[in-house]
Order: C-alpha cells, then structure tokens, then sequence
C-alpha cells in the first residue's frame, strides 16, 4: 500500500486541510512530528544480505505504521530535529545521544531524498540561500533589486549613496528577544540612505548587513508553485501605511491586507518553473514587486513558504492541489 509521509511538528497547523482531504478521499498518509521522534515513535532501519534495506516508524499512540517501502511521496512541511527524549541522564550523555538521534534522522532524510516531495531535506538547505537565488535570477533574465551584504560600514555606505532609500533586510532570523521579555518581529526597513553614514562602525562589524535599493512598488505579488499548480495572489500593500505593511507586505497580515487572485503573468510562471527546475524543486513561494512602470522586480523564493493563508483569503483551492500532488508526484512542467 502505498502511503504520503508528511514531516512536521506538533505545533504546525498548516497540514489540517490538507490531512482532512487525505482522510475524506481515503488517500493512506502518516504524519511524523519529527521532534518527538524518540518518544512517541519506534523505529528501525536495517538491512540483511541479499535483500534491499528498509525501514519501519510506528506511532506508539495510534499504533499506526509506516514502511520504507511504502512511501510514495514526501512533504517536509516543518520538519525539525528530534528534540524530545524519555530519560534523562546526565548533561554530557544527553548531549551525545541527542546528536546520535539528530544524525539519524539527517540520514534517513537523505535517504528519502530520491522519492518524489515537496520540499526536499537535501535541496531546500541550497535553495534558501539568498545570494544563490539573486544568481539564479539573473541568470534567467528576471530583474533583482541591486544588493550589498557586507561587514563593512564603508562597502555598505558606498552602496546605499547610489540610491535615495534602502531597504534593510534579516537574512534568515527574524525575530529578536529583548531583555525585557519582549519579541520582536524584524520585518524589512526602509531607512534614508544619509542615514546609515552616522551609524557608528559596530553596528555593521558585529553582523552582515543585507542592504538592498528600495524600489517603489505599485503592489506586490506571492506566487505559488505546487508541481504543475500556479497560485498568484495580488497583495495591494500600498493601500496601507509604512507600519501596517506597505513597506513589508507581512505586516499587513492584522491591518486589512487586500488579497486577490489574479492570472499569473505569462512571463513570470515561465521565470518561476525554470527556476524551480533548476534547483530540482516541486514547490516554491515567490515574492515580486510590481513597480509603478509595471516592471516586475523578483525578491525572494521561499523554498518551503506558507500558503495557506492566501487558501482561506481568497477561497481558493490550494489544498486540493497539495494533495494532487503528493498523490500523483505532479513535476513543475
């Protein structure tokens, strides 16, 4: 019997609608919450001569199971590092056995890396990396915002006088927890290039600066591609102010964001599965700016980004094509 592994945590939400379709059409799946692997799972992989190896995982709650061998797809949806264990001995023991158990896991997703996913332990790690996916982009002939990463504050100042505005941006964390308690989301600034020359020298040796020109947006695009399934959502961010989103569209979540489906771009669905066959993707979330002049300026791809928000906005049936997918190994074509 062929089955859908779903690798996620305990506390994600994003697969319920897709599991509900899964159960309501009797499509066999199994979700792992891979932090609890050690303890609410059994498992072994093992091989004998003469024969292929394999592996079983067993829920111990549901006694559910899944064989190696059955598995027909993969969804690394949130997938983490067994974190959880059910002794604990002393500090240094425990620090040995929980890296044995994240080496186990690292290798059995190699392991699965050959199987059709969405998302991908192995690809996802290359395709997250901001400054290959600028290489890439212009590779394809997509236009990017100019950028400087830099420790330095002269290579940053240099760059940033060419242009009235920055935009300033986190590379990978964006959140901050302060003394206080208090967290704080680090969501893209737009700051007055003049600006950055009084910033003392340790504001930029201590960290890498991601300095990109601001381009003026008439609004913004998320694209997502699952397999041979496009989703454009138009994000009309400039109807809100700097602090609610129009500077960074993820603000605008609480604030009354405008969301519409619309027809993808002839141009830019071509960009977006050339480019996500050339990292050997399935999926991948896109980020655009359409500027005053109707240009398209290409921001980011997230290689493993939420849609189910865009899903729930707008009505529109993302769940149906995750699950087509994932049963029918749909590529990017």
């Amino acid at each position: 019997m062929e089955k859908i592994l779903i690798l996620t945590d305990k506390s994600d939400v994003h697969p319920t609608s897709v599991i509900n379709l899964l159960k309501e059409r009797s499509i066999p799946f199994f979700r792992l919450n891979t932090e609890a692997l050690m303890i609410d799972y059994s498992f072994a992989w093992f091989h004998y001569n003469g024969q292929s190896p394999d592996f079983y995982i067993k829920n111990l709650a549901t006694n559910q199971t899944i064989w190696g061998h059955e598995i027909k797809s993969v969804w690394y949806r949130k997938p983490d590092f067994p974190k959880d264990f059910p002794y604990t001995i002393n500090e240094e023991v425990d620090r040995h056995n929980a890296l044995e158990a994240k080496q186990f896991f690292i290798y059995l997703m190699h392991y699965l890396s050959d199987l059709y996913s969405i998302g991908n332990h192995f690809y996802d790690k290359r395709a997250n990396s901001k400054i290959l996916q600028s290489k890439i982009a212009v590779e394809l002939g997509m236009k990017i915002a100019p950028t400087c990463l830099s420790n330095s504050k002269d290579e940053i100042v240099k760059f940033s006088q060419k242009y009235e505005d920055i935009s300033l941006k986190c590379l990978r964390d964006h959140w901050m927890k302060a003394e206080d308690g208090k967290v704080y989301d680090l969501c893209t600034q737009k700051v007055e290039s003049q600006l950055l020359k009084e910033q003392p020298e340790a504001a930029f040796r201590q960290t890498v600066v991601f300095a990109q020109q601001y381009i003026e947006k008439k609004y913004e695009l998320r694209i997502t591609v699952m397999g041979s399934y496009v989703f454009t959502c138009k994000l009309d961010s400039q109807l809100l102010t700097p602090e609610t989103g129009s500077v960074d569209w993820r603000l605008g979540y609480d604030y009354g964001l405008k969301h519409e489906i619309i027809e993808t771009p002839s141009e830019l669905e071509r960009f977006c599965k050339q480019y996500l066959n050339k990292l050997n993707l399935n999926f991948g979330c896109f980020d655009f700016i359409v500027t005053p002049d109707d240009e398209f300026v290409f921001l980011e791809c997230n290689p493993n980004g939420q849609w189910g928000w865009i899903e729930d906005e707008c009505n529109v049936p993302m769940s149906e094509a995750m699950v087509d997918c994932l049963q029918n190994c749909l590529p990017v074509l």
